[in-house]
This record gives structure tokens, sequence and C-alpha cells, in this order.
């Protein structure tokens, strides 16, 4: 089992997350992030530092929606570590539902 990051993080990238992750495993899109399954070690201090809970299970019937998407784009935008401001936009889309399908951007993030 790993944890993934669903699309409820969309247009909100909250880092509260990375901030606690004990092997660095998550990896930053221009516009959410998501975790690297195979480097995941399933301790779960993420998900509850998720102020919007955008990390459930892969286990969990959201969780194996996006269990290939974290997948994949975790092979291809950069690592990040250290906490950083939520998107200005946060606040607006932290309760919208269904954000893949008209938010989701495949551009990579920064990183750290």
């Amino acid at each position: 089992m790993t944890f993934v990051v669903t699309d409820v993080c969309i247009k909100c990238k909250y880092t509260d997350c990375v901030e606690v992750c004990p092997v660095d495993c998550f990896y930053e899109g221009e516009n959410t992030l998501v975790i690297h399954p195979d480097e995941c070690i399933d301790c779960g201090v993420c998900e509850p530092e998720c102020p919007i809970e955008a990390i459930v299970a892969d286990s969990a019937p959201k969780g194996r929606e996006y269990l290939e998407m974290n997948q994949k784009y975790a092979a291809l935008w950069p690592n990040i570590t250290r906490k950083k401001p939520a998107l200005p936009e946060a606040e607006k889309f932290k309760s919208i539902k269904n954000k893949f399908k008209d938010w989701f951007s495949p551009n990579p993030g920064e990183g750290d």
C-alpha cells in the first residue's frame, strides 16, 4: 500500500504534507502535487497534514483512481521537500469537485 494525491489538490497545492515526509517522495506539478508510489513507505504522516484531505491510501476507491497519475507524473516532475505557500486561488478551489478534467496541468512545478 502507498498513499496518493487526488484531484482535490489541483489548483490548491498546499504543501504541509511535503514537510513531514520522511522519504521525500513528493513531486511538484504546476498546480498540484503527486506522491511517487515506489518511494512512499506507507508511514501515513502526510495524510493528516493535508488541510483539504487530498491524500488517500491507494487502496481507497479514490486512491485507486489516481495511482497511475501519481506514478506517471512523479517520474516527470521535480522533487519537492520544503513547504511553500499554497496557490493564490486555493481558497476558491478547495471545495470544487472533480477538478482533474477541467483544471489538471501536466506541466512541472519548480521543485526545491
